[in-house]
């Protein structure tokens, strides 16, 4: 393609500024859920509050989001932290679900052996639960990865350069090569994304993988 040719090191630059824009947010969002997932399992009248009022966010609009971040942030309507911060709130309102449904995924008899060897809470739930949760958080972690490509691609309609003004562009041109490119290029990157995060979860959860008798 003569487009491809001619603007590889903007594809380029589009992609890497598009993948901080949706990976960023996926390491936030998985740090603020992960506390609060946990508030929710450990606290089961906490647990309904706490899934709804998150999953409420992500039914926000995303072009309205991003307009009200500088209102709320006090930066300017250009300035790239706007996306992730909301993002990351999209990132937060998928995984929280997730966090506590995980650490529920957890057999009773594991935690109460982990109570009986003398493990407090916070080590049980940093040592036993939590990696234990790991296949349950990681799916939903992809949904989230995913997610998030899709929504940041929003961004070029406020003037926040990623991947997204490849779409805008293309269209408002009618160049047709532009356009196939940039869908091209966020669909390779989610898959990217989800190929990583799947590979994490799988060496952070070997026992998930072992044959049956293996460990015997």
């Amino acid at each position: 393609m003569t487009w491809l040719s001619e603007n590889l090191a903007t594809l380029g630059d589009l992609t890497a500024r598009h993948l901080i824009l949706a990976g960023v947010p996926l390491l936030l969002g998985l740090l603020l859920a992960i506390p609060l997932g946990y508030a929710a399992h450990r606290w089961p009248r906490a647990y309904t509050p706490l899934v709804t009022t998150s999953g409420l966010l992500y039914t926000i609009p995303s072009l309205a989001l991003f307009i009200l971040m500088p209102l709320l942030l006090g930066t300017r309507i250009l300035d790239p932290v706007n996306v992730v911060v909301a993002m990351t709130v999209y990132t937060v309102a998928l995984l929280v679900r997730t966090v506590a449904d995980g650490l529920r995924s957890v057999p009773a008899d594991v935690e109460r052996a982990a109570a009986a060897m003398g493990l407090g809470a916070l080590r049980r739930f940093a040592t036993v639960e939590l990696p234990l949760a790991v296949p349950v958080i990681g799916a939903g972690l992809r949904v989230a990865a995913v997610s998030n490509v899709s929504i940041v691609s929003v961004a070029s309609l406020i003037g926040v350069p990623q991947l997204g003004d490849l779409l805008t562009d293309g269209y408002n041109r009618v160049i047709v090569d532009e356009l196939l490119i940039g869908m091209l290029a966020c669909i390779l990157l989610a898959l990217a994304l989800d190929t990583l995060i799947r590979l994490l979860t799988r060496t952070l959860s070997p026992w998930q993988h072992l044959a049956p008798g293996a460990a015997t």
